[in-house]
């Protein structure tokens, strides 16, 4: 009876899991099912969910336009160059206040911590503002500075942890036998941080690839707007084509579902394993 009990408990479960899987995959289906459908179809009274016939060349004609590719080199630009300038910037300060007590540590930290509650949407004002002043409107360095300036605060809470987990033995080893500081971040304790560095490289990546108030105000340059501003152009109030939208949405999609992946990998792991015998 118990055995009996425990099987329908699981398949409870299962149930439970499948739909709320389901619930999370609907809106992603419809996109799809939508960027599959020709344009007459999209116009039909009543809407039939599932297109009759699977147009897709709907995304290979999203891939090959010119203002598609326009709008994904900008995001990838944007994207990486933030990403870069995060770890580059967090990596010394996170390793820093991990390994050194000095005054105004704890403030520092808390200061870090507290530039997560602002929204890069309640400074658009005040960003576009300062950003005209400098003259940097419609240029990447603008993006790419404001999306590396509100992934900071993640990147380094995260590292300082990792780094903080390692073992202070491993770097006194490696400095008995001549690793100076700046080996000792390099070769050892970089390595070590490997899930660390890719979960905070990640996370950059996806929220400048993600980024739309900021770029929608900064970037009015056709061929400087990024993906997600680009995208909408496709959709306005005299032209709608809603299945060159979801196709161009979709497709945006599969880095962020790729570097998710990885992320999962990196995290299997443990921190230190294999270090310290």
């Amino acid at each position: 009876m118990s055995g009996a009990r425990r099987a329908l408990g699981r398949a409870g479960l299962s149930g439970a899991g499948a739909l709320l899987a389901l619930a999370f995959l609907a809106p992603y289906l419809v996109m799809l099912f939508t960027a599959a459908k020709p344009e007459a179809e999209l116009r039909m009274s009543p809407p039939r969910l599932m297109p009759p016939v699977w147009h897709w060349t709907n995304f290979l004609a999203v891939l090959r336009d010119g203002e598609f590719q326009t709008w994904l080199r900008v995001s990838l630009v944007v994207a990486l160059a933030s990403m870069a300038l995060v770890v580059a910037a967090a990596v010394p300060a996170a390793y820093h206040t991990a390994r050194h007590r000095f005054r105004g540590r704890t403030a520092f930290l808390f200061l870090v911590l507290v530039t997560q509650m602002f929204s890069p949407t309640s400074l658009v004002v005040g960003l576009h503002r300062e950003f005209f002043e400098l003259d940097l409107i419609n240029t990447y360095t603008a993006l790419i500075l404001t999306n590396a300036a509100f992934n900071l605060a993640f990147a380094i809470w995260i590292l300082r942890a990792f780094f903080a987990s390692i073992p202070r033995e491993i770097e006194e080893a490696a400095a008995v036998d001549g690793c100076g500081r700046l080996r000792v971040l390099v070769r050892i304790v970089l390595p070590l941080s490997r899930p660390g560095l890719v979960t905070a490289a990640i996370f950059a990546f996806i929220a400048a690839w993600n980024e739309y108030i900021v770029a929608l105000t900064l970037m009015t340059d056709p061929d400087k707007k990024p993906l997600t501003v680009g995208v909408t152009s496709y959709v306005t109030a005299y032209v709608q084509h809603w299945n060159s939208l979801f196709a161009a949405s979709i497709i945006a999609i599969v880095p962020v579902v790729v570097l998710f992946i990885l992320i999962e990998r990196y995290l299997v792991g443990g921190l230190t394993a294999g270090s310290v015998k």
